[in-house]
Parts: structure tokens; C-alpha cells; sequence
């Protein structure tokens, strides 16, 4: 679940970072938005990383 979560995070970044272009901008995903992408993604899987607490 955790894998897929990540994963869903890096794609919506390239998804909104492409559809938020003009018309008269170069078609296809630039290094920087890769970039952004791949930062989500981390974020996300250090986030939804499960807690170490154990029952005492």
C-alpha cells in the first residue's frame, strides 16, 4: 500500500505539472518536473513510514 501511495504521489506530479501548460510551450515532461516527481515520492514514503512504538 505504502508503495503504491508513493507511486500515485510522483505520477500526480507529472500529470498536473503537464496539463498546466500553455499551448505554445514544448510538449513532454522537463528534467526539473522529474525532479519535483521523484521529491514527492520521497516525501511520501518517508511520511507514511510505519511508527517504531511497541507495546510496553
Amino acid at each position: 500500500m505504502r508503495t503504491f501511495v508513493t507511486v500515485l504521489a510522483g505520477l500526480a506530479v507529472i500529470y498536473f505539472g503537464t496539463t498546466g501548460r500553455s499551448p505554445d510551450d514544448p510538449a513532454g515532461v522537463s528534467g526539473g518536473l522529474v525532479v519535483l516527481a521523484l521529491l514527492a515520492a520521497l516525501l511520501v514514503w518517508h511520511l507514511t513510514k510505519p511508527g517504531d512504538k511497541t507495546a510496553k
